[in-house]
């Protein structure tokens, strides 16, 4: 029997300038910046994490920074609509009132009976914040220097919205191979969710064609394995279902397989050790750019290309 994932690892997206974009997940959404190193397929690019008080799996939203001149993302089929974060139903005024102050424009929605606000960060990332009961025991942990109050911080991922031209291809991938299950219907849009159940993935059918990655778009969706052991049973689950799929490349804080699904969207598979204690402790991270060994060498170079950067903090509180 192949394995089901627990849900989501992490998102990652392509931003423009990272320093607004560092701004806008510490000191508007009141996220950490719990890691702070490079692209290690393209160094002269940071990539930068943005999670709980220590970093937990499920919670992370990282960024490529393309800069100012980086390319366009052009939204579309086979590309994530939404990235949603779970919040208390009790914190829902605070956060409508928090992005209003901010000069966040917000849409304020039902879905399946859980109260949404959806939004766009700096770059027209799509966001949302769901008030759900599920965040209620919630497996986070607080950061005590968020500049939003413990009880009102973002309680991890509650889903994700992946727009595909047809459902039946994905579909396909996320039920033979990923453990998901058809879970409800709502107009345009289907939810499936794992055994575990506690945080669903949306599909929508769209009409536009597909999408072009670039800044405000996000690159690829990643799902928890519990081991490689795991990760190599999926690849070959993949391969039965014809895609290819990568070798398990060593991420320093997870172990990870990377396939495009026949709807056009790149999924991740992430282990969730060593983590991100790998090599920062937990006062320390975030607070300088770290390499993988192999990089040490060319840390010089690799400094002198980046663009510079001032991690916030998160002082204020509201």
């Amino acid at each position: 029997m192949s394995p089901t994932t627990s849900g989501l690892h992490h998102v990652t997206a392509i931003a423009g300038d990272p320093q607004r974009n560092a701004d806008f997940y510490v000191e508007t959404l009141g996220l950490r910046l719990v890691k702070r190193t490079v692209n290690h397929d393209d160094t002269g690019t940071y990539h930068l994490y943005f999670g709980d008080g220590v970093g937990t799996p499920g919670t992370n939203i990282t960024f490529f920074p393309w800069g100012e001149t980086g390319r366009q993302g052009e939204f579309g089929a086979g590309q994530t609509a939404a990235t949603a974060y779970r919040i208390r139903p009790e914190s829902l005024v605070y956060w409508r009132d928090r992005l209003d102050e901010r000069g966040v424009d917000v849409e304020e929605t039902t879905r399946f009976d859980e109260p949404v606000l959806a939004f766009a960060d700096t770059d027209g990332i799509g966001l949302e914040l769901i008030a759900s009961e599920s965040a209620l025991d919630a497996d986070t942990v607080a950061w005590e220097d968020s500049p939003v109050p413990a009880e009102h911080q973002l309680r991890g991922f509650h889903s994700v919205t992946l727009a595909v031209e047809t459902f039946e291809p994905t579909h396909e991938i996320l039920t033979e191979v990923l453990g998901y299950g058809l879970d409800a219907e709502a107009g345009d849009r289907r939810r499936y969710r794992t055994p575990a159940g506690s945080q669903p993935l949306d599909l929508v059918e769209t009409n536009q064609p597909r999408g072009r990655m670039g800044v405000g778009t996000v690159h690829h969706v990643a799902f928890e394995a519990p081991d490689t052991d795991a990760e190599a049973e999926w690849r070959g689950d993949f391969a039965d279902h014809d895609l290819r799929s990568s070798r398990v490349i060593d991420r320093t804080y997870f172990q990870s397989v990377y396939c495009r699904e026949p709807g056009g969207i790149l999924f991740e598979l992430a282990t969730p050790d060593p983590g991100f204690t790998a090599d920062e402790d937990v006062a320390e991270l975030g607070s300088r750019l770290v390499l993988p060994d192999w990089l040490e060498d060319e840390r010089g170079e690799i400094e002198a290309q980046l663009p510079p950067f001032d991690p916030p903090r998160g002082t204020e509180r509201s």
